[in-house]
């Protein structure tokens, strides 16, 4: 009855949050851009 050792691999689960921290940096910017953008031609086409 001899069985290999099962050797049981633990990976690291991924912290959604720290999936989200590197793209921040591209997100906000741009997100920002286009909220001004609207804002904006809302502007422009009220007046």
């Amino acid at each position: 009855m001899s069985h290999a050792p099962q050797h049981e691999q633990h990976q690291e689960e991924v912290d959604p949050a720290e999936a989200i921290v590197d793209v921040i940096p591209w997100v906000l910017p741009l997100a920002g851009a286009l909220l001004i953008f609207l804002l904006a031609f809302i502007a422009v086409t009220m007046a």
